[in-house]
């Protein structure tokens, strides 16, 4: 088991961040937020993706007033997204469940001050988010966008908040590289028990966000650091929900949903593995048990891999074996194959519920 950082348990809604909390996967809407019904459309698909928090932005007022009728139609918590007008964040503290905040860009000490009133008198957190490229003009000239620059920008916010008696809040350190976000985070998780929002900003298309946030988030959740995550992507939001399940499931951090195992593509193929694979994530996409399942093209690696799976496929020359737990349940042709494997898996998944 991996042993995560022992933090400070917040709430945003009723999701706990913190502690021994599951990590939270969270997005956000890319409608005009003060569209209602384009952005209740979206937290709705967002919550049949699986998404636990979701924040949406608030760069006028229209949006701010937007909020209240949102909320009541939201299904998970809300996060108002503010940058430079903190009387945006006044008007969104009456509703949301948290408040996003950039330091760097959301005024003087005193406006930050009544954003803190505000977050106080409802009990709601403030996410302080850093970012590299947004940093306040004293650390980025002292240190450029750098982690160091992050760090210390984090830390002086962090102090600001709790001069003013306020602890309630969880720290994003993003960057839109892997190597300056990683070591921020990194950086800073020693020096304070505040819950970590992880992520990497920018992070490009599906292709790229998902290798920069498996290598970047997968490495910080393997050493422990991370109680909440979100992926950026540039595309559609149920992408995001699904890279950020993956992400948690296969760092070995949280165990939820299926582990499919499949062989590589090579000249030993005696079936349209291709294929078979793909009607098995589609036809398991529901399933939330955490079993290893194996798909395998020949029998060379197949015997091997189903010993450690809980279900294994091995196709042959115009037949092929259903393993459970090792064990051979079925020797059948190629076309009865998926079918009899996918009731296999269906069985063990219940038998994991009960």
């Amino acid at each position: 088991m991996i042993k995560r950082y022992p933090t400070k348990q917040i709430f945003v809604g009723n999701v706990p961040i913190g502690g021994d909390a599951k990590i939270p996967v969270q997005s956000m809407t890319f409608s005009k937020t003060h569209d209602v019904d384009a952005t209740v459309e979206q937290i709705r698909r967002l919550h049949f993706a699986g998404c636990d928090i979701v924040r949406v932005a608030v760069p006028n007022e229209e949006d701010a007033r937007a909020l209240k009728s949102i909320k009541a139609q939201s299904s998970l918590p809300l996060v108002a997204d503010i940058h430079f007008n903190y009387r945006l964040a006044l008007i969104a503290a009456e509703v949301v469940d948290c408040i996003r905040i950039n330091p760097g860009n959301i005024g003087t000490k005193a406006r930050v001050k009544e954003v803190v009133k505000a977050c106080n008198e409802r009990g709601i957190p403030i996410r302080i988010g850093v970012n590299s490229g947004s940093l306040e003009k004293e650390f980025d000239e002292k240190y450029g966008p750098t982690s160091k620059g992050m760090v210390e920008s984090a830390l002086y916010n962090i102090k600001y908040l709790e001069d003013l008696g306020f602890t309630n809040m969880k720290v994003s350190l993003k960057a839109s590289d892997v190597e300056r976000t990683v070591e921020a985070y990194r950086m800073l998780r020693p020096l304070v028990d505040y819950p970590f929002h992880l992520g990497v900003t920018e992070a490009g298309t599906l292709f790229h966000s998902t290798v920069k946030s498996s290598i970047a988030l997968g490495t910080l959740l393997l050493e422990g650091i991370g109680d909440t995550l979100r992926v950026s992507i540039t595309g559609e939001l149920e992408e995001e929900i699904k890279v950020g399940r993956a992400i948690l499931k296969d760092s070995g951090v949280q165990a939820e949903g299926l582990n499919i195992i499949s062989c590589p593509t090579c000249g030993r193929l005696e079936a349209n593995l291709v294929n078979a694979v793909a009607e098995v994530e589609r036809r398991t996409k529901h399933i939330k048990a955490p079993l290893n399942i194996s798909v395998m093209g020949c029998v060379v690696n197949a015997i091997g891999e189903a010993k450690h799976a809980d279900v294994a496929i091995a196709f042959g020359k115009g037949q092929g074996l259903v393993m459970v737990k090792g064990e051979v349940v079925a020797k059948l042709k190629e076309e009865n194959l998926v079918d009899t494997f996918l009731d296999a898996v269906e069985r063990a998944a219940k038998e994991y519920k009960a």
